[in-house]
């Protein structure tokens, strides 16, 4: 570990924590129906979209309707994106000619675009046109993320309201997410790439002669509009097989700088969106203290852990510690920085081979995923997903002084912790019932590429990656067979909706309850107290539940490494 690594690291902090308020300020005034800066422009867009499509953006629904709405939406872009899928072959703007996506890898793609997963059993490049790439997956990202973005402001408002059931309308909702928020951002996100180098054509590949007179085909195309929202919207789907590792999609130190930067912005932004829309900031900036500490601790591991090396690499005197499967322009700290985050913001983008890492320091990455991507999270996935272990750790600093617990006004009752509970339980129910099944499958395991405690890990992280909805890949295993496609869309279907139902129920709850005044037993939810609170709670939850399965994969891993032995 180097000081130039750490400041880089601080200095990534510094910028994330400076966009907080700004942003927050100007999500809630959107979602609070205020005018913006580009209401003069886009006002009369919205009003037109709602004549087009029968809402009336007055009218506001009951947390039930509200998840209806959202689930029937994500049930036409499951459709669409199907059929885009199976007919490319015969649709324009497919300059390679690209076939027809198999069955069962279209059902995978396209459960993992709306449940804004994106995980890839394909290469981009070499599978899919152009206009499935834009029309279907870009589409999807702008709207998978704009989901995750006002679920998490409908739980928000169950917070912020009293004696209600009114919590929004989905429609008019995601509407503004996406014209005042996403779009906005990503036009001038997607110039800034296309000036560092990366390509946005409708042309076909390039052909090359290379020095020793071989051909090459350098696959180009509309990526810079495609990466823009991946990263911002923390979907992490990437136009090449090789993802942000590829030069197209990262040609540079700054696009790579910036791209970290726009995966935490939004969600970290949130929390201050909290705080705002309950009356209070400094709940949010407490919330964005859990998450901080969390994120603080997992790099400092993984860094570490990648600058120490191996004791293969260290016994030949090679101190630079392990480059394997990393970029040289990135280097050891961005690489590792980039792994820890793409992993706590469910984003699923690389740029290395997590399969490369040491084990602890692949260990990490695993860790931010199996305790449901709350350190700041996919965009809105990662606020909800936390203030449910909110309510958890309220619920245990009530039992210590026997009384009902209170959130922000609120008394936190049965209804909500059975609520809370059952959205963290299908998360391990996934992660796990599905490794120990490929574990024992022949034909599951012949997909891994390696022996022993990797091989587990590899499976592993593949059920992990699939239920939090990152979509990163651990590598090292061949994903694209009938058994991976089949469960790993089961896997990230679960992982996205039957987590929104419970928070969705949470909100409605809180909704209609009356706001109760601080007394002198309330416990007190901006201090230092309550972020350690909440941070032992997920460390114990997330102990206890998969430390077994972490000891038979990157633990042992590591321990037979410092014997000498390698897998």
């Amino acid at each position: 570990m180097t000081l130039i690594g750490w400041i880089q690291i601080a200095l990534y902090c510094a910028i994330v924590v400076a966009l907080v308020k700004p942003l927050g300020w100007y999500m809630t005034r959107v979602f609070s129906g205020e005018k913006t800066f580009l209401s003069p422009i886009l006002r009369p867009v919205e009003v037109v979209l709602y004549k087009l499509a029968g809402v009336d953006d007055r009218s506001e629904q009951d947390w039930l309707r509200y998840t209806v709405s959202m689930l029937l939406f994500h049930v036409g872009g499951f459709i669409i994106l199907y059929a885009l899928l199976r007919a490319q072959g015969f649709l324009p703007f497919n300059p390679q000619g690209m076939t027809a996506v198999a069955p069962d890898l279209s059902f995978n793609t396209a459960i993992s675009f709306i449940t804004n997963t994106n995980w890839q059993n394909y290469g981009g490049e070499s599978t899919l046109s152009y206009l499935v790439q834009m029309l279907g997956l870009t589409h999807q990202n702008f709207l998978s993320a704009a989901t995750g973005i006002v679920l998490a402001v409908v739980l928000i408002r169950g917070f912020a309201r009293a004696s209600t059931q009114n919590l929004g309308n989905f429609w008019v909702d995601v509407t503004r997410c996406t014209l005042y928020i996403l779009l906005p951002i990503c036009i001038p996100y997607a110039l800034f790439l296309v000036w560092q180098g990366m390509p946005q054509t409708l042309g076909a590949y390039l052909d090359a002669t290379t020095l020793e007179g071989g051909k090459q085909t350098i696959a180009v195309g509309p990526v810079a509009s495609q990466v823009a929202i991946k990263m911002l919207g923390t979907n992490g789907g990437g136009f090449f097989n090789a993802n942000a590792a590829h030069p197209f999609e990262n040609p540079t130190a700054l696009s790579n700088f910036i791209q970290m930067i726009s995966i935490f912005a939004l969600g970290a932004a949130l929390t201050n969106v909290f705080g705002r829309m309950v009356g209070n900031q400094r709940q949010g900036w407490a919330v964005l203290a859990v998450m901080g500490v969390l994120f603080i601790a997992g790099v400092a591991v993984c860094y570490w852990a990648e600058a120490s090396g191996t004791t293969g690499i260290n016994a030949l005197g090679l101190t630079g510690g392990n480059m394997e499967g990393k970029e040289v322009r990135f280097g050891i700290v961005t690489s590792a920085l980039f792994a820890v985050i793409t992993t706590a913001a469910s984003c699923g983008a690389v740029n290395a081979m997590h399969d490369s890492f040491t084990a602890l320091g692949g260990m990490i990455p695993m860790i931010n995923m199996e305790l449901g991507e709350i350190i700041v999270g996919g965009v809105g996935a990662g606020l909800y997903g936390m203030l449910i272990f909110v309510i958890i750790s309220i619920f245990v600093a009530g039992l210590m002084v026997g009384r009902t617990p209170e959130y922000v006004g609120k008394k936190i009752e049965s209804k909500e912790v059975k609520m809370a509970m059952l959205a963290i339980l299908i998360l391990p129910a996934m992660y796990l019932g599905f490794s120990a099944i490929a574990c024992v499958l022949p034909s599951a395991v012949a997909s891994i590429a390696n022996a022993g405690p990797h091989g587990f890990s590899e499976i592993l992280y593949l059920f992990t990656s699939s239920t939090a909805n990152n979509g990163s890949a651990f590598g090292g295993i061949t994903g694209n067979t009938f058994f991976y496609n089949t469960t790993g869309a089961v896997a990230m279907f679960v992982g996205r909706f039957l987590m929104i139902v419970p928070a969705m129920a949470i909100a409605g709850a809180l909704a209609e309850k009356k706001l109760v005044a601080p007394s002198a037993g309330t416990f007190p939810t901006t201090g230092g107290l309550f972020v350690g609170l909440v941070v032992g709670v997920i460390l114990i939850v997330g102990g206890l539940t998969f430390f077994p399965a972490l000891a038979l994969g990157p633990i042992v891993e590591h321990l037979a490494m410092t014997a000498g032995t390698l897998y």
